[in-house]
C-alpha cells in the first residue's frame, strides 16, 4: 500500500471515528431527559444505547446477545427433553429445574421466556427458574416455543400449549400435583402465559393454578398509538414493539384483529381465568395495558395484585438486579408464586 493510501485510509478512518463520536453524543444528548425520570438505583450506562429493533440485521444481533444465557445455582437439577408437539412431531424442547430432593406431588411452574415474540431461549433465564426451584422447591419448566418472523402466530403460543399439556398428562411421572400448576412469563413470555391462560379456560383445559405476568406483552394496539407518554424510552421501545408484533402476527397490528389469544388485551370476557400477579414498571411501555389489564381482571372477578414499580423500565430487573427495588420486585414475583403453588 502506498504512503498516499495510508494517509487516504487514516483520514476515512478518522472521518468515520468523528461521526460515529458525534452521533453517539447527540443520542446522549437526547436520552438524558428521559434517564432523569428513571429511578436513582436503575439507571445504568446501557440506557445510553439506541436498542431498537428495526430488521433482520439487528434481530440477529439481538438473538446472539441473549443466546448464551445465565448460569444455573447451583445444586439444582437441570435437564432438557422434547414434548409431544400434537400434529408436530417433535414438540417443543423444554428445560426442566428441580431440587433432588424436593417434595412429590408438589407444585409446578411453566416458564415462558421474554424476547418480544422475535428472540430468547430458556438458557437466558437460567438463574431465575434455577433460583424459583431452590428456594420454592417446586419443579419449574421453561418451554423452547418457536420464534417470529419464522414462526407466527399461533406457533408460540401452540408450544406453550403443548408444554402445559405435558406437564400435566405427565404429572405423575413428573411428581407434580396437577391442581397446583401456574403459568408465568417476562416481557412477551408473560403476554403469551395471559394467552395460554384464555385458551385453556376457552377450550376447557388443562387448568391453572395461577399467573404470573412480568411486565407482559397483551396489546398489539400499542402499536397504533401515537403518543406513549413519554413510556418506552428505554430497552423496548416503540419502534421495536412495532417489529415484535409485526413479526408475530405476520403483518402490521390494526384496529380489527379479532383471532382469538393473539392478543390477550383484545379478549372482552376475563372471567374464570387463575388468580394472576402482574408487575410493571412506571416507565415501560407496556405499562398501560397492563395496569388496565389488571384493572379489567378485578372486574370480572379474578384476583389480581398489581405491582406498578415507581421509576422503573422494561427489563430492568435484569439489567440492574442487584438494585434493592429490584429484588424487592423479583421477591414479591417468588412470594406470589410461594402463595399460590410453593
Amino acid at each position: 500500500m502506498s504512503s498516499t493510501s495510508r494517509r487516504r485510509r487514516r483520514l476515512l478512518v478518522g472521518a468515520a471515528l468523528v461521526a460515529v463520536g458525534a452521533a453517539t453524543a447527540r443520542s446522549v444528548a437526547r436520552r438524558r431527559p428521559a434517564i432523569a425520570a428513571v429511578a436513582p438505583d436503575l439507571r445504568t450506562p446501557v440506557l445510553y444505547l439506541p436498542l431498537d429493533l428495526t430488521g433482520d440485521r439487528r434481530l440477529a444481533l439481538g438473538r446472539a446477545l441473549v443466546r448464551p444465557g445465565t448460569p444455573p445455582v447451583a445444586g439444582v437439577d437441570v435437564d432438557e427433553l422434547a414434548v409431544p408437539g400434537g400434529d408436530r412431531e417433535p414438540g417443543p424442547r423444554v428445560v426442566r429445574y428441580e431440587l433432588p430432593t424436593r417434595a412429590r406431588p408438589g407444585g409446578a411452574l411453566l416458564w415462558i421466556h421474554g424476547g418480544g415474540m422475535v428472540m430468547g431461549t430458556p438458557e437466558q433465564d437460567h438463574r431465575w427458574c434455577s433460583a424459583l426451584a431452590d428456594e420454592l422447591g417446586i419443579l419449574v419448566v421453561s418451554v423452547d416455543y418457536r420464534l417470529a418472523p419464522e414462526h407466527p402466530f399461533p406457533a408460540g403460543l401452540d408450544d406453550c400449549m403443548a408444554a402445559l399439556a405435558w406437564l400435566h398428562g405427565s404429572a405423575d411421572e413428573l411428581g407434580v400435583d396437577p391442581s397446583r400448576i401456574a403459568v408465568g412469563g417476562a416481557s412477551a413470555g408473560g403476554g403469551l402465559a395471559a394467552a395460554v391462560c384464555q385458551r385453556a379456560r376457552d377450550e376447557g383445559g388443562p387448568p391453572v393454578r395461577f399467573q404470573l405476568l412480568s411486565y407482559p406483552m397483551l396489546d398489539d394496539r400499542t402499536v397504533l398509538a401515537d403518543d406513549h407518554g413519554g413510556r418506552g424510552a428505554f430497552v423496548w421501545t416503540p419502534t421495536s414493539n412495532r417489529f415484535g408484533w409485526s413479526a408475530y402476527l405476520g403483518g402490521h397490528p390494526r384496529e380489527d384483529d379479532d383471532r382469538p389469544h393473539a392478543a390477550p388485551a383484545r379478549t372482552e370476557d376475563l372471567s374464570g381465568l387463575p388468580p394472576a400477579w402482574i408487575g410493571v414498571g412506571e416507565l415501560d411501555l407496556f405499562h398501560d395495558e397492563d395496569v388496565d389489564y389488571a384493572r379489567r381482571l378485578e372486574a370480572a372477578g379474578v384476583p389480581c395484585q398489581l405491582l406498578d414499580q415507581p421509576g422503573m423500565y422494561h427489563g430492568a430487573d435484569l439489567l440492574v438486579a442487584g438494585a434493592p427495588a429490584m429484588r424487592a420486585y423479583r421477591a414479591a414475583m417468588v412470594d406470589a408464586l410461594r402463595r399460590s403453588v410453593g
